[in-house]
């Protein structure tokens, strides 16, 4: 069975991009363009992972990561989260990190980068 991703950005192109990337590597993707879409996508579905952007109109990523702490996925395992921003700054990771982020991308980020980072939280 394939792994899924949910992919949460406001922008379409970022999407479609890591979407075309994550199918290369037999992702099952699902997008969603805000966190209050993807909270929403959350409470009804487990992704394996979710590559979440940090800033967004109507829920951020950081405000979504806070929501999304509070799910219960009872005995299955809490899905992976990965940040994929421009925001670059140590306190931002150190931030994003704390609040629950398995991981950190840099944007713009390649199939190289991105299957590395999943690599690193035990996905891909």
């Amino acid at each position: 069975m394939s792994k899924s991703c949910l992919v949460v950005d406001d922008s379409k192109v970022i999407r479609k991009v890591a979407r075309h990337i994550l199918e290369s590597m037999s992702f099952a993707v699902e997008e969603a363009a805000d966190g209050q879409e993807a909270l929403t996508f959350c409470r009804a579905n487990r992704p394996d992972v979710i590559l979440l952007d940090w800033n967004m109109p109507v829920m951020s990523g950081m405000e979504f990561l806070g929501a999304f702490n509070d799910l219960d996925y009872g005995r299955e395992e809490r899905p992976r989260v990965v940040f994929c921003t421009t925001e670059n700054s140590i306190d931002h990771i150190r931030a994003a990190i704390e609040a629950g982020a398995d991981e950190y991308v840099m944007k713009p980020f390649d199939r190289e980068t991105l299957e590395g980072k999943l690599q690193l939280v035990g996905i891909a």
